[in-house]
């Protein structure tokens, strides 16, 4: 099943979820160092990367908003993208609160109660992420009909990409 947001032949959710989800990984890595050595620049790279984080996850979430609408309902894709989308917006308010904790503290300090909010919401984000692997590679949400090991490249507009040659009719 096609997602209805795409560019350049691809879905656009897949390419923003990289981001945040890698920058509130890395935010938790830098509060464990921070934990680890008390230096100062740890936490302060925490708040950014959190930050960045949430903005990203914001952005991505538009997207996987429109592509989880163009599922069809009453499916199990379905449900499992609610799951997921309502799953990834707690984890983007997780972090939200964290970062607003560090924010009301000196020096960003993330204090107890940002870095629970942090190491819950990056646990909670892997349990999403792997939903977001289930609708892929499971359910086919996302994947090109015409997806095959010698599909023609996603740019490409001649008779073979219309006719699906290379593609799902070749992997039969």
């Amino acid at each position: 099943m096609q997602t209805r947001a795409r560019v350049l032949g691809h879905s656009i959710h897949p390419m923003l979820i990289v981001f945040p989800l890698g920058l509130l990984a890395t935010a938790v890595i830098f509060d464990i160092l921070y934990l680890i050595t008390d230096r100062s620049g740890f936490n302060v790279a925490a708040a950014y990367a959190i930050a960045g984080g949430v903005i990203g996850g914001l952005v991505a979430a538009v997207f996987g908003l429109v592509d989880w609408l163009g599922i069809p309902g009453g499916t199990r894709a379905k449900r499992i993208g609610a799951v997921h989308g309502l799953g990834n917006v707690v984890v983007v308010a997780l972090f939200a609160v964290s970062w607003l904790i560090r924010a009301s503290r000196d020096a960003w300090d993330p204090g107890a109660a940002a870095l629970i909010f942090s190491f819950v919401g990056v646990v909670l984000a892997l349990f999403t992420a792997w939903l977001g692997g289930e609708l892929v590679e499971r359910l086919g949400v996302g994947v090109s009909d015409r997806a095959g090991v010698n599909a023609s490249n996603s740019l490409r507009t001649g008779p073979e990409m219309r006719s699906g040659a290379g593609g799902a009719r070749a992997r039969r």
